[in-house]
C-alpha cells in the first residue's frame, strides 16, 4: 500500500521555517501580497524546486500567503472572517502551482519491525513494590558496634534474647583496639553480617534483611604525618519481616509405639507454632528422653530435616523415628561374677525386674559401680532376651563389662600442728578381700599427742544400696587439750550414708560400741593426779534431714540431725547410767553470689552428774568445727587450777558468709565468720561462760569440694588460748 499525502501550502511553509530564522512579526498582509510570486505556466512548476515555489518573505506569514488566492473570494462570497477562508483554502488548496507540485508525492509505508526479545523481557517485569521502612531503635553492643531494630516490638519479640546471643558469638566483640584495627573491623563486620542472617533464619525469619553501615576509622599516611582515627563503628540495621510457622511435622514411625500419646506430647512442636530451630533440638532431646524413659532401649532417631517453603511461609519438619519395641527390666548379667555377680549388682540397681525400662536407672547402676572404686572402667548394654509380643512388653537384660581398677591402697602422711604436734600416719588397704565390696583397712598413728593401731572391716552396699557394715577394733593413747586416755574398743555400725554422688534426703546410722579406758582431765597446774578407769557398753543411733543442695558446699536449704546415746558406765566398783543427746541444725540461703549460712549445736547429759562419767564422754568445745579461734576441746568448765573438766551440757552458734571473688575465674570465696560457744556442768546450760570467736577464711573450689583454710581468734580468750588458730580441712565448717 502506498500513502498519497497531499500537503497544503501552509503545511509546507510550516517545514521551511523550521530552517528559515524568522523574521520579525508584524508583517503587514499587503506586504505579503506584493512579494507573492506571479502564476506561472503549469508546464514549467514540475521543475521548480521548493525554494523556488515558496518565496522567502512567505515564511513569515504562512496563513497570510496561503490564504492570498481566496481573500478577494471570500470578500465576494461575503466571508467576513479571513481566517475561516484561510481555513477552507487550507483545507483544499486550489493554488495550480502547488497542486503540481504535490500530484504523485507518495510516502511509502514503513516497514514493520521485528519485536526485540530483550525489549519485552525488560517490559513484562513488575515494578517493585515499595514498602516503608519502620522506624528502628539503636542498641550499644559496644564502643565498636550497633545493632538497631524495628521499635515495633511486636515485629521481633526474641530481640533481648537474640543480642545476648550475638554478643556471645560476634567476631566483633573479641576484636582489640588499636591503630590496625580498622580493616579487621571491617572484615569481621561482613563476618558478623552472615552470623546475623543466621541467627535470623535461626529464629524463623527466613526473609530478613541485615544491612550493614561502616563509619570512620580513618588511617594515616605512610609518612604517619595524618592523625590516626581508631575509632571505628559498625551499624547493622536489622529487619526480621515475617516470621515463618511449622508447616508438617512427620515423626517417621513414632504412632507405630504404644505410647505415642505420651510421645507425642513430649514432641510438642505442633503445626502453626512459630519456626525456631533451636526448639527442633530440645524438642528432639525431649523426645529421646522420653523414649529412654518409658521402655524404649533400642529407639532411633535420625537428624532433623527442615524443608523451607517461601510460597508458604512456612518449614516442613521431618524427623525419621524408630520406636524399636518397649520392654522391661529382665535382670543384670556381670562378665566377672566371682568379683562383682549379678546378684549383688542387682543390690546396688534402683529397680526390681519387671518394671519398664528406663536410660535413667541403666546409667545410675553405671555411676553406682564406680562408686565402689573397684573398677576402673563399666560400661552396662541392654540386651533383647524376649520380645514384645501380643501387646505385651519384651525383657532386656543389663550385660555389664567392667575393667578392675587396683584393690591394694598404702598411704603415709607426715605433719605438724599447733594442737596436735608433730605426727605420722599409714594405712593398707585391701577394698575387696571379701567380695563383693568387703574391705579390710590397717592404720597406724605416731605422734606427739597422738598413737594408734586400728583394724577396721567394712561391708559397702551390704544388703541393699548404700548401707554401709562397719567393724572397727583400735587401741590409742590419746592426748587433747581435755583429755588424757589410753583406750581399747571394738565399735561396729550399720548406716545407710550420704555420699559425694548421691545425697540422701534421710540418712541415720545404728551401732554399738564397748570400751575399756584408762583416763584423767589433763594436768596443767603441775599437780599429778591418778588415772581412772572405765569399762563402758553403749549403744547409739542418729539421723539426718538433709534439704541443702550440696553435701560439701551447700548454698541453700537446711539440714538437721539428731544423735542420741544410752550408756552404761563401770568404774570403781560402781555403775552409771546416763543418756548423751544432741541436736545439730544448719541453715543456708544465697543472697546474689553470697551465701549466709548459720548453725546451732545443743547436747546435754542426762542421768548423772558429769563428775561420774569418764572425761572422754564429756561435753567440750572449740576447734574448727565448733568454735574457731580455740583449741579443739579448748572450751568448758576449769578447775580452781585451770585445768578443764568438762561439763554436761553444750551450747554454740555460728555465722558467716561465703563471699563469691573473681579470682581464678571465681573459685575462691573469702569468708567472714563468727562463732559462740557455751558449756557448763549441769545438764542444763546455764549460760554463766561464754567464748567467743572470730576471723576470716578462704574456700578454694575444686572438683571434689572446696578446700578451707580458717583464720581465727579469740575475742574474750582465756590464759590458756593462743591468739591466733588456724584450721584447714576440706568442705566448709559445717
Amino acid at each position: 500500500m502506498v500513502l498519497t499525502a497531499r500537503l497544503c501550502a501552509a503545511s509546507v511553509l510550516a517545514l521551511a521555517g523550521s530552517y528559515v530564522h524568522a523574521q520579525e512579526a508584524g508583517s503587514s498582509e499587503e506586504t505579503v501580497q506584493a512579494e507573492q510570486p506571479s502564476p506561472q505556466p503549469e508546464s514549467k512548476l514540475n521543475d521548480l524546486s521548493l525554494d523556488e515555489l515558496i518565496p522567502p518573505d512567505a515564511v513569515n506569514n504562512a496563513e497570510g500567503w496561503a490564504g492570498q488566492e481566496n481573500a478577494a473570494a471570500a470578500v465576494e462570497a461575503g466571508v467576513e472572517d479571513v481566517s475561516d477562508a484561510a481555513e477552507e483554502q487550507l483545507s483544499s488548496p486550489t493554488d495550480p502551482a502547488v497542486s503540481a507540485a504535490l500530484d504523485g508525492f507518495e510516502i511509502p509505508e514503513p516497514a514493520r519491525l521485528e519485536p526485540d526479545p530483550e525489549v519485552t523481557a525488560i517490559a513484562e517485569i513488575d515494578a517493585p513494590d515499595l514498602v516503608e521502612l519502620p522506624e528502628l531503635v539503636e542498641f550499644d553492643v559496644s564502643n565498636e558496634l550497633i545493632l538497631a531494630f524495628p521499635n515495633d516490638n511486636d515485629r521481633f519479640p526474641e530481640q533481648t534474647e537474640f543480642i545476648d546471643r550475638f554478643k556471645a558469638l560476634s567476631t566483633i566483640e573479641t576484636l582489640e583496639s588499636g591503630e590496625d584495627t580498622v580493616p579487621q573491623l571491617a572484615a569481621r563486620a561482613r563476618a558478623d553480617e552472615a552470623l546475623l542472617i543466621e541467627m535470623l533464619r535461626t529464629y524463623g525469619y527466613y526473609d530478613g534483611e541485615v544491612v550493614r553501615q561502616l563509619s570512620g576509622g580513618r588511617r594515616g599516611g605512610d609518612d604517619d604525618s595524618e592523625a590516626v582515627d581508631t575509632d571505628p563503628q559498625v551499624r547493622f540495621d536489622v529487619l526480621p519481616g515475617e516470621r515463618y510457622a511449622f508447616g508438617e511435622i512427620d515423626l517417621g514411625a513414632l504412632d507405630t509405639a504404644p505410647d505415642y500419646d505420651l510421645l507425642r506430647e513430649s514432641f510438642a512442636i505442633q503445626s502453626g507454632d512459630p519456626l525456631q530451630s533451636d526448639r527442633i533440638i530440645a524438642e528432639e532431646t525431649d523426645l529421646r528422653l522420653t523414649l529412654g524413659e518409658s521402655g524404649y532401649p533400642f529407639a532411633a532417631i535420625e537428624a532433623p530435616s527442615l524443608l523451607i517453603d517461601h510460597a508458604r511461609n512456612e518449614g516442613d519438619l521431618s524427623l525419621p523415628v524408630q520406636p524399636g519395641g518397649k520392654y522391661v527390666f529382665g535382670g543384670i548379667a556381670s562378665d566377672d561374677a566371682r568379683f562383682l555377680s549379678g546378684k549383688h549388682l542387682s543390690r546396688i540397681a534402683r529397680f526390681e525386674n519387671g518394671d519398664t525400662y528406663q536410660a535413667s536407672l541403666q546409667a545410675d547402676l553405671r555411676r553406682a559401680i564406680l562408686a565402689t572404686g573397684l573398677v576402673s572402667s563399666v560400661t552396662v548394654q541392654p540386651r533383647e532376651i524376649a520380645p514384645p509380643q501380643d501387646g505385651e512388653p519384651g525383657q532386656v537384660t543389663l550385660d555389664v563389662d567392667f575393667e578392675r581398677a587396683p584393690l591394694r591402697t598404702i598411704s603415709g602422711a607426715i605433719g605438724y600442728g599447733t594442737e596436735d604436734g608433730v605426727k605420722l600416719e599409714a594405712s593398707w588397704e585391701h577394698r575387696n578381700l571379701f567380695p563383693p565390696e568387703g574391705s579390710l583397712k590397717v592404720r597406724g598413728i605416731v605422734g606427739t599427742r597422738e598413737q594408734l593401731a586400728s583394724v577396721t572391716f567394712k561391708k559397702n552396699n551390704f544388703r541393699d544400696r548404700d548401707q554401709v557394715l562397719t567393724v572397727d577394733a583400735y587401741a590409742s593413747d590419746i592426748e587433747t587439750e581435755a583429755v588424757d586416755a589410753r583406750t581399747v574398743a571394738l565399735r561396729g555400725s550399720f548406716e545407710r550414708i550420704s555420699n559425694l554422688l548421691f545425697q540422701k534426703p534421710l540418712s541415720w546410722q545404728v551401732g554399738a560400741e564397748v570400751l575399756y579406758t584408762d583416763e584423767r582431765n589433763r594436768v596443767i597446774g603441775g599437780i599429778e593426779r591418778p588415772r581412772q578407769e572405765y569399762t563402758i557398753f553403749g549403744l547409739f543411733g542418729s539421723a539426718t534431714l538433709d534439704s541443702s543442695d550440696d553435701l560439701l558446699d551447700p548454698t541453700k536449704g537446711y539440714r538437721v540431725t539428731g544423735f542420741l546415746a544410752p550408756e552404761v558406765s563401770r568404774s570403781l566398783g560402781a555403775e552409771t547410767f546416763y543418756l548423751r543427746a544432741q541436736g545439730d541444725a544448719s541453715v543456708y540461703q544465697s543472697v546474689g553470689s553470697t551465701v549466709l549460712a548459720g548453725r546451732v549445736r545443743g547436747a546435754t547429759i542426762q542421768g548423772a552428774d558429769a563428775g561420774l562419767i569418764a572425761p572422754s564422754r564429756r561435753l567440750y568445745a572449740g576447734g574448727g568445727g565448733s568454735v574457731r579461734g580455740y583449741g579443739f576441746q579448748g572450751i568448758g568448765p576449769r578447775n580452781d587450777l585451770g585445768e578443764p573438766t568438762g561439763g554436761g551440757s553444750l551450747v554454740e552458734l555460728s555465722l558467716e558468709a561465703r563471699i563469691q571473688t573473681g579470682f581464678l575465674d571465681g573459685a575462691v570465696e573469702v569468708v567472714p565468720f563468727i562463732d559462740a560457744g557455751s558449756v557448763s556442768l549441769g545438764s542444763t546450760p546455764d549460760f554463766r561462760f561464754i567464748q567467743y570467736g572470730a576471723g576470716v577464711g578462704v574456700r578454694y573450689k575444686t572438683s571434689f569440694g572446696p578446700i578451707r583454710v580458717d583464720v581465727g581468734t579469740p575475742l574474750n580468750p582465756t590464759e590458756f588460748d593462743a591468739p591466733v588458730v588456724v584450721y584447714v580441712s576440706l568442705g566448709q565448717a559445717f
